[in-house]
Formats: C-alpha cells, sequence, structure tokens
C-alpha cells in the first residue's frame, strides 16, 4: 500500500457519496467482518475515481486507506498473471498465479504500520516466503539486493539481499483469510512484515536480484531504504512483528 493518494482523473465524489460514506465509516466500526469487508471493497472503488484524496482518509472497519502512485492499474487474473524472478540468478522462472499457489504456504499475523500513521493490528498475510523464491532461482554469489517491480508499470521496491530471505519477507497470495483483491495489490503483492508498509510492493510482476540496493520510488523522494518500523523515518511506532 503506497504512501500517496490516487491520482487518477475520475471525477470527484459528490456531497451526498462523501457524506453518506463517512455514515458507512461509523457503521463499520460496529459491523460484522463481512460488513466491513464489503465497505473497504466500496471506499477501495470510490478511491480509485477520487482525484481529491478525500477517500483515503474516511473511516472504514478494516482500518486501511487506499493508495497508489499510478493514474490507473490493469487488473490481472489467474489466467492473465505472471511473476519474473530474474537477474543474477542462474535459473531465470516465470510464475504463474496457480504455480505460486502449489508452493508451501507460510501465514503471519503482525500488525500493518503504515508510514503516515495508521495502523491496523493483527493482520493475517499468506504465501511463499521470498527466500524460497530466490533459493529455487539460485542467487549467484555476487548479488546483494533484490528489486522488486509492479505491474502498475510506476512502482519498486528494493530489499538487500539479507532483508530478502527473512523468514518474515513474504510474495503474498491472500490477506486476512481472502485472495488478495485489487484494491490490496492482488492477486500478489510482496509482505515485509518488519517494515513500514510501503516496502510491501503492490501488484508485484518482478523478482531482480542485482548487486545493490536500488532505490524505490519512494525512497527516491526521501523515504528511508531501510525502513524498519518505529527504527526510520523519524518515527518511534511500537514494532509489528
Amino acid at each position: 500500500m503506497h504512501p500517496e493518494p490516487t491520482e487518477g482523473r475520475g471525477a470527484p465524489v459528490g456531497r451526498r457519496v462523501f457524506l453518506g460514506t463517512l455514515g458507512l465509516g461509523a457503521l463499520g466500526v460496529i459491523a460484522a467482518p463481512t460488513l466491513q469487508r464489503g465497505l473497504e471493497d466500496f471506499l477501495g472503488g470510490v478511491a480509485g475515481t477520487d482525484p481529491t484524496g478525500l477517500t483515503g482518509l474516511l473511516p472504514n472497519g478494516g482500518g486501511f486507506r487506499y493508495y497508489s502512485v499510478a493514474s490507473s492499474v490493469p487488473h490481472k487474473n489467474a489466467e492473465t498473471y505472471r511473476l519474473t524472478v530474474d537477474g543474477l540468478v542462474d535459473r531465470p522462472t516465470t510464475y504463474t498465479l496457480a504455480d505460486l499457489r502449489a508452493l508451501p504456504q507460510t501465514r503471519l499475523v503482525r500488525d500493518v504500520q503504515c508510514v503516515t500513521g495508521w495502523r491496523v493490528p493483527e493482520t493475517a498475510f499468506e504465501g511463499v516466503r521470498l527466500s524460497a523464491l530466490l533459493d529455487a532461482a539460485g542467487v549467484r554469489a555476487r548479488a546483494g539486493a533484490v528489486r522488486f517491480t509492479c505491474f502498475d508499470g510506476t512502482y519498486s521496491e528494493s530489499l538487500t539481499l539479507a532483508q530478502a530471505r527473512r523468514a518474515d519477507v513474504l510474495v503474498a497470495l491472500r490477506m486476512r483469510d481472502e485472495d488478495l483483491g485489487h484494491d490490496h495489490g492482488g492477486p500478489v503483492r510482496l509482505y515485509v512484515a518488519p517494515m513500514y508498509f510501503y516496502k510491501s510492493a503492490k501488484w508485484l510482476s518482478g523478482i531482480t536480484v542485482t548487486e545493490k540496493v536500488r532505490p524505490g520510488y519512494w525512497e527516491k523522494r526521501g523515504y528511508d531504504v531501510d525502513a524498519w518500523v518505529g527504527r526510520s523515518n523519524g518515527r518511534d511506532d511500537e514494532p509489528t512483528s
């Protein structure tokens, strides 16, 4: 989830929609989880056509905000999605969604902390450990980092090789025990549990092993490259793991 409101050129949200959504947000606080998820889906859809960015400030049952740095993002499904692993590896590989689902899955439950301040406690993510994909590809000796690219055509991120091999870094396929939806970066996103959420790149499409860390989209704009929660970006939030 990237820390910048969507920059699309859709029509502004009208006053009735705005006030109605505020009411729905309050209702979501006391509603059942199913209703909360429906509210989040609604907010995500509205945010995608709201150039004001106001929907990113609205309350919702799950606490997430909806950000993108691209004006529009294509939708991918099981037929069209591909993830490439390349760069300084012996065995470059392209995975389909079915391929990723067939691999051993790891489930983590951690708080999600955004560098802009909001936090969603005890959020379950499930997917393939990034280290498993790197091992399968055969990382070469001179490698020192991993770069991530996304099918929004704009966003990128990087980790050191040691960070990428942590057991709490996933190529995530599911969130809160459901398949990742488009607004949450689906069908596949990166999940870096101990770092601020901008490191968990949405709409993941490429994993490239490199010699050195290449600053990602937000690092080029002043954010810390090593984004440990509570120990970076001038923040003192409680750790997420």
